[in-house]
């Protein structure tokens, strides 16, 4: 039996990157996941099931989700992935991207874990995963605010898991290090110097895959993982400050 037969996924910012990959190993795995994004997009792996979805539109979400727990019956995970980062030293730092961030990236998830773990709830429990940064653990020159958003989601992660643990439901976060993704070429592009630097950093000598950060989802998100709840599992090498 695969690690997540039987099981109903739900992945945000499914359409590339880390999210995409997300999507991919938890069907490959046995779930029918439903991946939302923003944009518009297509798979040819029929237990994957595009979702075109802004996570900002709080009754777009509801619909969404009470349309797949109709289909289904029941949702056994969420990953809140989708989210936002724009770079900028403190003196640069604009209060309208950072607000743009805040929104995208901890009030829409929070409003996601309150719908879904409604529906959980019906059905007994499931796992609920964030998706943090290490930067949020360790810190980073010229992510103050990006890094802020993602300190609110470890806080956030930790008081619901707390709180919806007697409804059978479980909290984590994933802190992914330095991920080879198209995010990662942008930053390497922009300030490459800066990011050799960090890979130095890294005792396992390698910068991360989608791969990496999926495998620990699907993990928290099976019946392996049934006692681990308000954890933030960082999925970095062993990086360093």
């Amino acid at each position: 039996m695969n690690l997540l037969t039987n099981k109903v996924c739900i992945v945000t910012g499914a359409a590339q990157g880390i999210g995409k990959q997300i999507a991919n190993q938890m069907a490959l795995d046995g779930a029918e996941v439903y991946a939302c994004d923003l944009q518009t997009f297509t798979t040819d792996d029929a237990h994957i099931h595009p979702i075109s979805l802004d996570i900002t539109n709080s009754q777009a979400v509801k619909e969404v989700f009470l349309s797949i727990y109709k289909e289904t019956g029941h949702i056994d995970c969420l990953v809140n992935n989708a989210g936002i980062v724009y770079n900028r030293r403190i003196g640069m730092i604009m209060r309208e991207e950072t607000e743009r961030m805040f929104q995208v990236n901890v009030i829409a998830p929070l409003e996601l874990v309150q719908f879904c773990s409604r529906l959980m709830a019906r059905n007994g429990g499931g796992s609920i995963i964030n998706i943090a940064s290490v930067t949020a653990v360790l810190g980073s020159p010229g992510q103050v605010a990006y890094s802020a958003t993602k300190g609110a989601i470890i806080a956030m992660t930790k008081s619901a898991a707390k709180e919806l643990a007697q409804s059978g439901i479980r909290v984590n976060a994933v802190a992914p290090g330095i991920i080879q993704t198209e995010r990662f070429a942008e930053l390497y592009e922009s300030d490459g110097e800066k990011i050799e630097n960090r890979i130095q950093r890294i005792a396992l000598g390698r910068l991360g895959s989608p791969e990496d950060v999926a495998n620990a989802c699907s993990f928290l998100a099976s019946d392996k993982a049934s006692y681990i709840s308000g954890q933030i599992l960082g999925v970095d090498g062993c990086a360093s400050i």
